[in-house]
């Protein structure tokens, strides 16, 4: 080869060696781009119609981003076994994020931090874990306001009549049941009641106005049993708080085959569609309605813009409560069930 040509081929050579670099910092970003991203919504069950709404806002929420949403469920709402292995597989799979409203709020806390430590991000949907910052963000109701509206409510309907409370609660050691079963009886105090948020959300608090509590893990028909129950416990009861409407509805069953319902004030959380129906045909007096599927298309959102940018969501994030009821009380704001159907799920 001539010494000119020769040197000309090396020349060209040495010009694309130069230029790989370049070429492989350009290409990078287009690979990350095409990757897939993958976000995991882990709920406590898969029939409560909350549940079911958040899994269908998580995947509309996911459809419009363009992302894929893996979904998983517990057996039962403290199922904390099948939570940690819908975990362990959303990571496996690639996930970006997992949004989970936890079952047991401080058994599954070592489970999210394995997934953290592996880089995914993971976002609380309505139950805060213990401790709340044992995860990225917590996007939820304001569960101990959501309660504490619906005892003012009740008080302010009670009058001066002394109260006979039973409650049915979700389970024991959750802190989405404690903190609504607490703000109930804040609520419904004179303002000193030891029923406060405080950092263990794992005790219910103390009161003496309460006769029978039950856990019935917001099942309908075991809360008709544990009304059942709490009704031959002492059958001067006349104010029932319920931990979300199936439990409510469970309880209204309970107390009219005893021939009660006309006479005992029920009260619960969730606005959901069909608790809203129970609300208009006056077997719950009020409840305070929560927006799952708004939580659920935050996550998302907050998931796929981590992804994209690197930008972590923190802290705590209130999705709104109402208090919804046909019979509104005078100094506590409100809406009807005009309101609480235009905005209910399931």
């Amino acid at each position: 080869m001539h010494r000119n040509a020769a040197f000309r081929v090396m020349a060209v050579l040495a010009l694309l060696v130069a230029a790989l670099p370049f070429m492989a910092a350009v290409s990078q970003p287009a690979r990350a781009q095409d990757e897939e991203i993958i976000v995991g919504l882990i709920t406590k069950t898969e029939s409560n119609p909350f549940f079911v709404k958040m899994k269908e806002g998580a995947q509309a929420a996911a459809d419009k981003a363009g992302v894929k949403l893996l979904t998983a469920a517990g057996q039962f709402d403290a199922d904390n076994a099948s939570q940690v292995a819908a975990i362990e597989n959303m990571v496996t799979a690639g996930a970006k994020g997992i949004l989970i409203t936890p079952g047991d709020t401080k058994a599954i806390v070592p489970a999210i931090e394995k997934a953290r430590e592996a880089g995914v991000l993971v976002i609380a949907l309505d139950t805060p874990t213990e401790p709340m910052d044992a995860t990225d963000a917590l996007f939820a109701t304001d569960n101990f306001k959501a309660g504490v509206l619906i005892g003012q409510y009740a008080k302010s309907v009670m009058g001066d009549t002394t109260p006979v409370i039973a409650t049915i609660d979700g389970s024991t050691g959750v802190s989405v049941s404690v903190l609504r079963h607490n703000g109930f009886l804040s609520g419904y105090s004179a303002g000193d009641a030891a029923a406060t948020p405080t950092a263990d959300m794992s005790v219910f608090a103390d009161d003496s106005r309460v006769v029978c509590s039950q856990d019935a893990e917001g099942d309908q028909a075991k809360s008709q049993t544990a009304m059942e129950n709490c009704l031959q416990a002492n059958g001067d009861i006349n104010v029932v708080y319920t931990i979300n409407e199936p439990a409510a509805r469970g309880a209204y069953t309970a107390l009219k085959a005893a021939g009660r319902e006309k006479d005992v004030l029920i009260v619960s959380v969730d606005g959901g569609c069909t608790g809203i129906e129970a609300l208009k045909a006056g077997e719950i007096a009020a409840t305070s309605q929560q927006y799952p599927l708004k939580m659920a298309q935050m996550g998302v959102e907050a998931v796929v813009n981590y992804a994209k940018t690197g930008e972590k969501p923190s802290g705590y994030t209130d999705t709104g409560v109402t208090l919804i009821t046909d019979n509104p009380q005078e100094g506590i704001p409100s809406e009807d069930s005009t309101f609480g159907t235009e905005n209910c799920w399931g």
